[in-house]
C-alpha cells in the first residue's frame, strides 16, 4: 500500500488483510512501531515514508527521493513511450519507477526535469498558489525589443482559452537570446506568448525550478540526487 497522509489503523488494516478491531488490539499489546515509537493511537495519521513495524516485522519503509536530470532535447517528459526514449530511461538511480515527473517540459525543450516518489515536494513545487518560479533560456528567430518585456510584464491574451497570462518577467541577453521568468505553465506557453510577435522559438531551455537550478556540472542527459536542505512543505 502506498499513501501520501492516511491513518494508521486502515494502513494494518489493508497491509495485513486484518479487521479494524484486530488492529485495535496490536496497538494496546504495544506491538506496533511508528517511526521507532510505541504506537497506541488508531488515528495516528502516517504517510508514505513513516517506518512502521509490526512485532518487529517491517511493513513499511519507504526512503523519500529526489532527482535532478538535465533533459535532451528528443526525449520526452513521460514514464512509457513506444516512439522515444523517456526521463525515466535516462536515471540510473535505484527504484526509478517509483519516480514521477515534477513539471513536464515537452519533446524539444532540454534542461532542468525534475523527478520524485514524494508527492508532497512536488505539489509544493507545482500549486499555482506557491507561485513557484521557472527560469527559461529562449532563443529566437527574429530579433528581440523592449517591447517585448512590456508585453510580458502586462500578460498576453490567448483567444483560445480566453485568458491573460500571469505577469512574466523578461529579459533581453542579446538580439536573440532572452531570459524568461515564469509562474505559471500553461501548454506551450513560451512559444505562444512569442507568437504574439510572430517570433519563433528556436531553443528553448529549463533553468531552474523555484530554488533548484540544474548542476552546471551535469552534462546531457545526466542526473543526480539532490538533499533537501530545508523542507518546505507539510510532513
Amino acid at each position: 500500500m502506498s499513501i501520501n497522509h492516511g491513518r494508521l489503523d486502515r494502513f494494518i488494516s489493508e497491509r495485513c488483510q486484518i479487521n479494524r478491531k484486530d488492529v485495535r488490539l496490536l496497538l494496546a499489546q504495544k506491538r506496533v512501531l511508528v517511526d521507532g515509537v510505541i504506537a497506541s493511537d488508531t488515528s495516528l495519521i502516517i504517510n508514505a515514508f513513516s517506518q512502521i513495524t509490526l512485532d518487529q516485522q517491517l511493513l513499511q519503509d519507504n526512503q523519500p527521493c529526489y532527482v535532478m536530470l538535465h533533459k535532451p532535447v528528443g526525449v520526452v517528459c513521460a514514464t512509457q513511450d513506444k516512439q522515444h526514449n523517456t526521463v525515466i530511461d535516462l536515471l540510473d538511480v535505484e527504484h526509478k519507477e517509483s519516480l514521477h515527473i515534477v513539471g513536464r517540459l515537452d519533446l524539444n525543450t532540454s534542461g532542468l526535469v525534475l523527478l520524485t516518489n514524494d508527492s508532497r515536494w512536488s505539489e509544493w513545487l507545482t500549486q499555482p498558489k506557491q507561485k513557484v518560479e521557472k527560469r527559461y533560456l529562449v532563443t529566437l528567430k527574429n530579433p528581440l525589443t523592449v517591447e517585448y518585456v512590456t508585453a510580458f510584464e502586462q500578460g498576453i491574451y490567448f483567444e483560445y482559452e480566453d485568458i491573460t497570462t500571469k505577469p512574466a518577467t523578461l529579459i533581453i541577453l542579446s538580439p536573440f537570446q532572452a531570459e524568461v521568468i515564469l509562474t505559471e505553465g500553461r501548454y506551450h506557453q513560451i512559444k505562444r506568448m512569442f507568437g504574439r510577435f510572430r517570433n519563433e522559438v528556436m531553443a528553448l531551455h529549463r533553468i531552474s525550478i523555484g530554488p533548484y537550478t540544474l548542476d552546471n556540472s551535469l552534462k546531457v542527459g545526466e542526473s543526480r540526487l539532490i538533499t533537501l536542505d530545508f523542507t518546505p512543505f507539510k510532513v
